[in-house]
């Protein structure tokens, strides 16, 4: 069975941005066999997280009195943007970036998605995690011999 990678690349080449940042996903099929392809890249379009015009009611006062945007009251930016990038990449088996976020690790583990925090690239990252994956669907040993 195939499955996808979403990787946060800025080039193309090296695994370089931070999830939170990343501004697109390179998503890749990983076929039954291990090979991979780029098959797309999706463009994430929303809101940053904290910034007055992601507040429904805009006021200045509702997203800096801690019941708005980016404070810890749970408003209007509090997940919402890291939410809305953990559904663009929902129907992936793992996410690779720069930098992963606690919070983030936690939303796309309640998804079933794998996280990596990784310093590579993109083909490094692909061939590493698709030999782990192909270890773990064939219940190979990642103990080195």
């Amino acid at each position: 069975m195939s499955y996808k990678i979403a990787l946060a690349s800025s080039d193309g080449v090296n695994v370089d941005e931070h999830f939170g940042a990343a501004r697109s996903f390179l998503i890749y099929e990983v076929s039954d066999e291990g090979a991979f392809s780029l098959l797309e890249r999706r463009d994430y379009a929303g809101q940053e997280e904290g910034s007055p015009s992601a507040c429904p009611d805009k006021s200045a006062s509702a997203c800096g009195s801690g019941a708005g945007c980016g404070n810890a009251g749970g408003g209007c930016g509090q997940g919402g943007a890291v939410s809305a990038k953990v559904q663009l990449v929902a129907d992936c088996r793992s996410v690779v970036a720069a930098k992963i976020g606690f919070n983030v690790t936690k939303q796309l583990e309640k998804k079933a998605i794998s996280s990596f925090d990784v310093d590579c690239t993109v083909q490094e990252a692909l061939e590493k995690i698709t030999k782990y994956f192909y270890s773990v669907d064939n219940h190979v040993s990642l103990a080195r011999r």
